[in-house]
């Protein structure tokens, strides 16, 4: 019985428009690309409605995490009305990165709701932990 109600109610008519790819475990997982060219890896993350001061970009232990919080607010009041919708979405997402991978080079850059991040190769590579400047 469990399971017929929840397919019931995962399918598409009941399922609201989410600016995200996918909801999974309650999390909010945005629509994420990578690439791996001759000389660098390029991860390409949707983040629309974010702006770069909402997005972090981390290297830690070999793994490069992305994480982001909004929180909206809008009132409207009127002569015999106050309303008040307040939204609030986070999530986190890493990769791991390849032993080829010069940690200290990797770049991210914002534009358009598109978090791209730049993964130079290199032979001598070595794994420390450092915050990853979106933009420069």
């Amino acid at each position: 019985m469990d399971r017929m109600f929840h397919s019931f109610l995962q399918a598409p008519a009941f399922s609201m428009p989410m600016p995200f790819a996918d909801i999974q475990n309650g999390l909010v997982v945005p629509t994420t690309d990578m690439k791996e060219g001759d000389k660098e890896i390029t991860i390409t993350t949707e983040l629309p409605g974010m702006g770069e001061e909402d997005v972090e970009v981390t290297i830690k232990s070999g793994s490069v995490t992305v994480k982001s919080e909004k929180t909206e607010e809008k009132k409207d009041e009127k002569d015999n009305y106050y309303l008040t919708e307040r939204r609030y979405g986070q999530f986190q997402r890493a990769f791991r990165v390849l032993e080829n991978i010069d940690e200290a080079k990797i770049t991210a850059a914002f534009d358009k709701g598109i978090l791209t991040i730049s993964m130079p190769k290199s032979k001598d590579s070595t794994h420390s932990e450092r915050r990853i400047k979106i933009g420069a």
